[in-house]
């Protein structure tokens, strides 16, 4: 008895799994990528803003903001410093709430005067920008970043810092309490 010829299905279906392991491989790459991106125009223009202060402190009373000058800045050094360390992949949780922060005060203090929809709202690049954000607040930085890095590095203090004897743990902990 011969066995049944493989269906035109199933090949496609091996090939779909082929397809999906190679992205599954390469999932470093999206984050990686945005991270690139988005903190890279954050840091251009948060310097921007940084070395041309006094006009971006006007445009925050323009805008109605309280306390133009510390806003202002606080706005200017957010971007640089949260571009920065986004690109690197460093801290990149703690940033992202602080991006995020910076775009919906953006967003509510100025943008949202003009938005007359939901066609105006989407059409704005700070939802975006913060959404961004959001995604690598809850996934982290990726593969390739300093925050792995770290982790890895902190993993393998504590693992030769560990005993190796369950013994040692047990007179350890007996003689602690």
């Amino acid at each position: 008895m011969q066995s049944p010829r493989p269906s035109a299905f199933s090949g496609l279906l091996r090939r779909w799994e082929s397809i999906t392991g190679l992205l599954r491989a390469l999932d470093w790459v999206p984050p990686l990528l945005v991270r690139l991106f988005v903190g890279y125009f954050f840091f251009e223009t948060g310097w921007a803003k940084l070395h041309n202060l006094p006009a971006f402190v006007e445009r925050f009373r323009q805008w109605g903001i309280p306390y133009p000058e510390f806003n202002a800045a606080l706005s200017a050094w957010t971007e640089c410093l949260g571009g920065a360390l986004t690109m690197a992949g460093l801290a990149t949780r703690l940033v992202s709430v602080a991006m995020v922060i910076n775009m919906v005060v953006a967003i509510v203090s100025v943008k949202l005067k003009n938005v007359a929809g939901l066609d105006d709202l989407v059409e704005l690049d700070e939802p975006l920008y913060a959404l961004f954000y959001v995604w690598l607040g809850f996934n982290g930085a990726g593969a390739l970043s300093l925050d792995r890095l770290l982790v890895m590095a902190l993993r393998r203090s504590e693992d030769s810092a560990a005993p190796s004897d369950g013994r040692t743990i047990m007179k350890q902990t007996s003689s602690e309490r």
